[in-house]
């Protein structure tokens, strides 16, 4: 570890105002990777200062997403830490006693502008063609009018007064410099009118009192940043690392958005997508290793997490390239291990019991390598299993008796083959494979007609797991009965 890869401290500070965007969870798996690689510590931050957007429930739903993503925080709600309370309406005291500071110091003012004043500001503005913007009004008030309006008992807001010349430079850690014109910043409210604080505000005054050392957020807050930069001038207090991550896109190029699909992340957890595979691929949009290196453990990524490799350009998000790294992770896993992933898709459709028996886990443990090949996500456990827990009510004669046979041939295939299987000794997967190929040449049919008329009178359908492991798992009993109703189906 290089002296800039110091113990980080990192945050997500979300406001509760819905569900966790896909492109918010990357941002939280990048602060939680960069606070894991250098022993640091990642922190959970609720700014719930604007009221008006409050959603009641949202703060429990975002926690719960981070949860089950496995990215736990360090210091935040409901696990505390040094610098508590860490939500923001919480700690107005905080934000007051700073913003004192900076009116006493002339780097923020009162401002009593009406919403109607502002409004026909903005009014003359857009008809004189300008950019909109406050017009500094109160904050060159003469000191007579000014104690007027502070005897007048109105209620107010504080602004930033913003440097009317010069630069400002925002150090961001993906691109660089980038320099701001003071002229052409806003004298933006800090503290609003009901005695709390702006986003602009608190943020600054929450990173330094909990001494984060990594400001990470979507590059969509770069424009406001020469804010945010003053502000630690004009407290005197050190800037963090910025590192202004790139937005995950669509397929258009643009934003990710409800256009393009699902944008939640509880979407693709409760379809099915794993963690470990969401968290793979949610690492590579806009963040490599190398040119070749695709799927890492959660391990590896902490180990491998590089900020400066982070591009500065978008990535989009592609759904077959996740569909690909799930089907991976879920071929990974144990068949014990994916019996207890599916279990909740296969309860909620009825074809395991809440609680589950141990003879029940037992047989789905048993089906599971059947399938775990075809899986893409757990979701679709049920309709691939579906057939070993609920035998076919009729059957499609056009799926039943192959192209190259008519009615009475396959009628004839399936009595032979429940004449072999009832005498069959070996009911294992090899005997039954052994058994069925020689009944083929002893009734002179293809292989491919015999095993595809089974096939379907096992399970009506033609696609299914493999035909030997199938029959196996039904057992006797069941394929027997099963063949039978499929022949006798036939007239």
């Amino acid at each position: 570890m290089t002296q800039a890869e110091r113990p980080a401290r990192t945050r997500f500070a979300p406001s509760p105002t819905g569900y966790v965007h896909i492109g918010s969870m990357r941002t939280i798996l990048f602060e939680w990777l960069w606070a894991r690689h250098t022993g640091g510590q990642f922190l959970l931050r609720i700014e719930d200062t604007d009221r008006n957007r409050f959603v009641e429930g949202a703060e429990e739903q975002l926690k719960e997403s981070i949860r089950m993503m496995d990215l736990q925080w360090d210091e935040g709600p409901d696990v505390g830490g040094p610098f508590t309370p860490y939500k923001q309406s919480e700690r107005l005291d905080i934000y007051h006693k700073h913003a004192d500071e900076l009116l006493a110091k002339g780097h923020l003012y009162k401002c009593w502008c009406t919403p109607e004043r502002l409004q026909r500001v903005r009014e003359e503005q857009q008809a004189r063609k300008e950019p909109p913007g406050y017009d500094r009004h109160c904050r060159f008030l003469s000191a007579e009018d000014r104690a007027a309006e502070e005897a007048s008992g109105k209620p107010y807001v504080m602004r930033l007064a913003v440097p009317l010349e010069g630069e400002t430079v925002m150090n961001d850690l993906i691109r660089g410099p980038i320099t701001f014109q003071n002229a052409l910043q806003n004298d933006l409210v800090m503290i609003k009118g009901d005695g709390f604080p702006t986003y602009h505000f608190a943020v600054v005054v929450d990173d330094h009192e909990m001494q984060i050392t990594h400001a990470m957020r979507g590059d969509e807050w770069i424009p406001t940043s020469p804010i945010h930069v003053l502000l630690y001038q004009f407290f005197g207090w050190e800037q963090p690392v910025w590192v202004h991550v790139p937005q995950v896109l669509g397929p258009s190029g643009k934003k990710l958005s409800k256009r393009d699909g699902d944008t939640a992340i509880t979407d693709y957890l409760e379809k099915g997508y794993l963690p470990e595979a969401i968290t793979n691929f949610l690492a590579l949009i806009g963040w490599g290793y190398d040119e070749t290196t695709e799927i890492m453990t959660r391990d590896e990524l902490i180990e491998r997490f590089d900020l400066k490799k982070i591009s500065p350009s978008g990535g989009v998000f592609n759904i077959e390239k996740l569909n690909k790294f799930n089907g991976i992770y879920i071929r990974q896993l144990s068949a014990a291990e994916l019996t207890g992933r599916i279990l909740p898709y296969l309860k909620r459709d009825g074809l395991a019991g809440d609680p589950v028996t141990d003879e029940q886990r037992a047989f789905i443990e048993q089906l599971v390598p059947l399938i775990q090949e075809r899986l893409v996500v757990l979701s679709e456990a049920p309709e691939l299993l579906r057939f070993f827990f609920h035998a076919p009510e009729t059957y499609d004669q056009s799926l039943l008796v192959p192209k190259k046979l008519d009615a009475a041939a396959a009628q004839s295939a399936l009595s032979a083959a429940i004449e072999a299987l009832r005498e069959l000794e070996d009911w294992s997967i090899a005997g039954l494979e052994t058994r069925l190929r020689t009944l083929t040449e002893e009734l002179g049919l293809k292989v491919g007609d015999l095993f595809m008329v089974l096939r379907v009178g096992a399970t009506g359908s033609k696609v299914s797991p493999p035909l030997f492991e199938t029959l196996h798992a039904l057992g006797r009993g069941e394929t027997l009965i099963r063949l039978g109703r499929a022949a006798a189906s036939l007239g």
